[in-house]
């Protein structure tokens, strides 16, 4: 035993990618974007640099760094196709940033310091001239992969995570597959031109026809015959990269993570670490704060109203699960003449007698949700997230439904993406709870600020139209 830590324990890995310079560098290029627009509108105007205009350009090169660093929008061919295909999701995470610096300058009482006519031709100007920019980015990734240089490589598998790695890569420069098996066994899988021949013969091959790169996706059972490939190809100068079939696991927020120079597969993990996390908390710390500003005559009324209507307190408070399952009180306005906590809790329903007039009024319109605001002051939630059921219907859930605890990995939301997906109110059958967890899920897997301030804007418009399945 220990002289396998020895053999380990002065080795690192560290984690990277295999992209050109030029498209690496192409990709860091939106921040600077942001900031070299801002001081360009800065000179046009022959303003003077001030030292909020400063915070305003740090700030404006963090939020744009969170933000564009998962705008992910897909080639389509031709220059112009990609710009148009460009220009609005930018446009719409421009706008998100430029409603964050907007509130900041206001908070902190610096916009009379800025010039206006600086400040609004730069709003202006930069989706334009990111969307430039991601278009150049793509025409140098797709002439880096296709163009004469394209660099050449094969790959070891004949298996659905070789076939989908071919997939996703480059056509120009591939050789062909190898595999331990037969010909005659693979030939039904692979077209004939693109079966290269049998692993033994693999060295030979890559000196022969000068490869550039090897990928080994083999499955994880093959170490021994990966280590054989592995010591013949150090006889020649390609570059070796082994590919996990990390696909045979069902991903939470899959991708590959560094422990101290030790590399792991993140299988089920939260989106939230690091910068995503104080990113998260400061969202829900600013629009809860500026959400309770704006509606607190509104949220007095309701509560004068509660009180007029149905004898009971204002505020219900119930017990339910949060972040990793730790016990929460989740305030709301009380809309039941009942408060129900205990080991049996009846969902409402239909023409539920237990429900008040203006408590009906206020569940269809989810305005009953918004002392939820001062959980999220708290830390006890946020304003995006899966919802919080009760601690009864949790604990009998668990054992009905695959996965169902991973949904509190992050912290319970007031609103989620099943909720505006239609998954509101009663769940009378096992399968729409288990639809619901399904979108979740989906949102622990694809979380963005994005996703979130989409699913805040859907929120908005059914609490405008009111939702017929709350009730």
């Amino acid at each position: 035993m220990s002289s396998v830590m020895e053999s380990v324990s002065h080795r690192r890995v560290r984690l990277g990618n295999v992209e050109p310079a030029a498209v690496a560098l192409l990709k860091q290029l939106d921040p600077l974007i942001v900031i070299c627009t801002l001081f360009a509108c800065e000179l046009a105007y022959r303003d003077r640099f001030t030292p909020s205009l400063g915070a305003y350009a740090a700030l404006a090169y963090i939020l744009t760094g969170q933000l564009f660093s998962r705008l992910n929008i897909r080639e389509s061919g031709h220059a112009f196709s990609d710009f148009s295909r460009t220009y609005g999701p930018i446009l719409l995470q421009w706008a998100s940033v430029v409603a964050m610096l907007l509130f900041a300058a206001f908070a902190f009482k610096v916009s009379a310091e800025m010039s206006r006519r600086v400040v609004l031709t730069w709003f202006c100007v930069t989706p334009v001239a990111l969307s430039a920019a991601h278009v150049l980015r793509r025409r140098a990734h797709w002439f880096a992969a296709n163009g004469a240089s394209a660099p050449r490589h094969i790959i070891i598998g004949a298996n659905a995570v070789g076939f989908e790695l071919a997939r996703r890569m480059s056509t120009k420069g591939f050789l062909g597959y190898f595999d331990f098996r037969s010909m005659d066994r693979v030939a039904h899988m692979v077209e004939p031109d693109k079966l290269a021949g049998h692993c033994k013969d693999v060295a030979e091959y890559v000196r022969r026809h000068n490869v550039n790169m090897v990928y080994i996706a083999l499955p994880l059972s093959n170490v021994p015959r990966m280590s054989e490939l592995v010591n013949a190809l150090r006889d020649t100068t390609a570059s070796v990269y082994f590919v996990p079939d990390a696909f045979a696991f069902d991903l939470i927020q899959g991708r590959l993570v560094e422990i101290n120079g030790m590399p792991a597969l993140s299988v089920c993990d939260t989106p939230f670490h690091g910068i995503d996390a104080v990113l998260k908390r400061a969202t829900d710390l600013v629009l809860a704060s500026i959400g309770l500003l704006l509606i607190s005559p509104l949220m007095l009324a309701i509560a004068a109203a509660v009180k007029f209507t149905s004898k009971g307190p204002i505020l219900f408070r119930q017990r339910r699960y949060g972040l990793n399952g730790e016990e929460i009180l989740v305030y709301k306005f009380r809309s039941m003449k009942t408060t129900e906590d205990g080991p049996i809790i009846l969902q409402a329903t239909k023409e539920d007698p237990r429900v008040t007039p203006f408590g009906r009024f206020i569940r269809r319109t989810s305005l009953d949700e918004l002392p939820q605001l001062f959980n999220v002051l708290q830390g006890k939630m946020s304003l995006v997230g899966p919802r919080p059921h009760a601690i009864a219907h949790n604990e009998m859930y668990r054992k009905l439904i695959s996965g169902y605890m991973i949904r509190h990995k992050v912290r319970p939301g007031i609103t989620g993406l099943a909720q505006v997906n239609g998954l509101r109110g009663e769940t009378e059958t096992i399968e729409k709870m288990r639809e619901r967890v399904r979108y979740d899920l989906e949102y622990l897997r694809h979380w963005s600020p994005w996703l979130d301030i989409t699913i805040l804007w859907r929120t908005l418009g059914l609490m405008i139209r009111g939702s017929k399945s709350a009730y």
